[in-house]
């Protein structure tokens, strides 16, 4: 299964939404791979947002008393941040859920849910989880994700004015034409980005290849078609991250040399 956004997501997701909508300055900015991405929202704005949900997040929901899984979630983590461009002050907490899940939040906040560890089945498959959470804040595909949304509702807006087309419609072109295709964009590039990292730490960048075949499996090839949704198709993804091999093996290879070894263990 691909991994969800959870309530709380939502919830801070609807907080950037009103935040952006009193911005006052519209700004472009590229990703680390290039992309150009809108951004209707300051970085100081998506730290206080990230903050606050992480602070709710802990306050209502169980955070596993397994001093051994808290460990070696820390351990796998621990070892990914130094290879992370900027902060390196990051918290990650262990929920106890049976959500198959995890998520980075702007401020340097993640989150782990006990039940990913039922599929990603070793520390380099959890390597890429976290890699890819991760590199989704680095990214700022939460900022881009918010900035779009508000463009494509004005947008919206002003050509239903202007045809006396129905909102409704519109809409729904606008989210299969433009919105959900930047979404699968956002998550290819953090499968690419969190590979990286974990190569840089020392994991075996195969293992997210593994990782998705684990998502496939457990989802039982239950999966929406992938242009009616946010994240690409496993098979697109395990696609990706096999051809992106060739770049990240070199990468692991010259962090075994240098004696980056992870031994976190369950």
């Amino acid at each position: 299964m691909q991994i969800e956004r959870t309530r709380w997501a939502n919830r801070w997701m609807s907080g950037l939404v009103v935040a952006a909508a009193t911005a006052a300055v519209v700004a472009c900015a590229t990703s680390p791979t290039g992309r150009n991405q809108l951004r209707l929202i300051s970085d100081a704005q998506l730290t206080e947002m990230g903050v606050q949900a992480f602070t709710e997040m802990k306050q209502e929901l169980p955070v596993t008393q397994s001093a051994a899984t808290r460990r070696y979630v820390e351990c796998v983590t621990n070892n990914i941040l130094p290879f992370i461009p900027g902060r390196t002050d990051w918290e990650v907490q262990t929920f106890e859920s049976d959500q198959v899940n995890a998520f980075a939040l702007p401020g340097g906040k993640i989150g782990v849910y006990t039940g990913l560890l039922k599929v990603a089945k070793t520390q380099d498959q959890l390597a890429a989880v976290i890699g890819h959470e991760i590199a989704h804040v680095i990214a700022g595909h939460s900022g881009a994700r918010v900035s779009n949304q508000i463009a494509t509702q004005l947008g919206v807006s002003v050509l239903s004015a202007a045809t006396g087309v129905g909102g409704d419609l519109i809409g729904a072109g606008a989210n299969m034409l433009l919105v959900l295709p930047n979404s699968r964009r956002d998550e290819s590039e953090s499968d690419i980005l969190g590979m990286r990292y974990m190569a840089e730490a020392g994991f075996n960048p195969a293992a997210a290849v593994q990782l998705w075949q684990n998502m496939a499996a457990a989802a039982g090839g239950r999966s929406p078609a992938e242009f009616t949704s946010t994240h690409p198709s496993h098979d697109t993804r395990i696609r990706d991250l096999n051809a992106e091999l060739a770049n990240s093996m070199p990468l692991y290879e010259r962090a075994r040399r240098a004696g980056r070894t992870p031994n976190c263990r369950r």
